[in-house]
């Protein structure tokens, strides 16, 4: 097996969250990456992404967001938060960022979000002095355009029921081509019962709750000025508005925050899970390339 698993005490509530780790690295390692995945999906789908990392000299590990995955009990099942809601999560993520950044002293701490992890580490990125060296959020939006698009769908009469729906406009083969133009991914995550699931409606209304604080200047003032962040999105990714529109958006704040280094990657035709698409090796290629930039001199 190309990675391991084990297990991490979540601060919140003390919730077992399941805990994947890639470090088949040749050599001294380079960097650690956190990896943070997406709404109804979990840590080991991105097998392929971290290997390619390991080989380019990054450990890659991640904890399965509680609700997800293996992080999963009696009070927490799958699709929920549990009593600790979004807050809980963005704590999760904040403690492994800490641990990480304990076991690999020596070595800079990046991040990799993904979608809905993405708009954690918007959250945490806000809330905890954590120490990366750099943030990649991939798939992402602001949140306030989030929930413009999610109130389209809501009131579009063709939209599908939950993460189908954002298949507007799309092909109707599944109801997830929004996903990948990868026909053989798509079916992948259709056939994966720990892909797509329903979630309750406090996972994602906790997330967007957190529109305007994640939009207050003064908020975004408290994230150190030196992060670098890269923002990769495909401009036919519904989550980002039409071609992109809330990702440069995101991006602009950033910058208006006094971010100096933020880089923004748009890919033509490209869709929501950018490390499963057709280009998914032009990605990881501009990902790692990024990485390598931001190393310590």
């Amino acid at each position: 097996m190309p990675y391991r698993t084990d297990r991490t005490i979540s601060p919140a509530d003390g919730l077992e969250l399941a805990t994947t780790t890639w470090d088949d690295v040749s050599g001294t390692p380079r960097g650690v990456v956190q990896l943070v995945h997406g709404l109804a999906e979990y840590t080991a789908r991105y097998d392929r992404f971290a290997r390619a990392l390991n080989a380019a000299g990054f450990v890659v590990s991640g904890a399965d967001t509680r609700g997800h995955g293996g992080s999963v009990s009696a009070t927490v099942p799958l699709g929920s938060f549990g009593v600790p809601g979004a807050a809980g999560f963005f704590a999760d993520t904040a403690a492994y960022a800490g641990r990480l950044a304990r076991q690999y002293p020596d070595l800079p701490l990046f991040a990799f979000a993904h979608s809905l992890g993405s708009m954690c580490l918007q959250n945490v990125l806000i809330n905890d002095p954590v120490p990366y060296a750099g943030v990649v959020l991939s798939g992402t939006t602001t949140l306030d355009g989030l929930i413009a698009v999610v109130q389209g769908l809501a009131a579009d009469p063709d939209a599908g029921e939950g993460l189908a729906g954002f298949n507007a406009g799309f092909e109707q083969r599944t109801g997830f081509e929004w996903l990948s133009r990868d026909a053989a991914e798509v079916d992948a995550y259709v056939a994966d019962p720990l892909c797509g699931f329903a979630t309750e409606d406090a996972v994602l209304g906790g997330i967007l709750a957190t529109a305007e604080r994640t939009a207050d200047p003064a908020a975004l003032g408290r994230i150190r000025s030196d992060l670098p962040l890269l923002l990769v999105s495909g401009d036919a990714d519904p989550v980002g508005g039409r071609g992109g529109a809330h990702v440069t958006a995101l991006a602009e704040r950033y910058r208006s925050a006094g971010l100096a280094d933020v880089t923004v990657n748009l890919y033509p035709g490209a869709r929501h899970e950018l490390v499963n698409e057709t280009n998914r090796d032009e990605v990881t290629a501009d990902v790692v390339a990024w990485l390598e930039s931001h190393l310590p001199s």
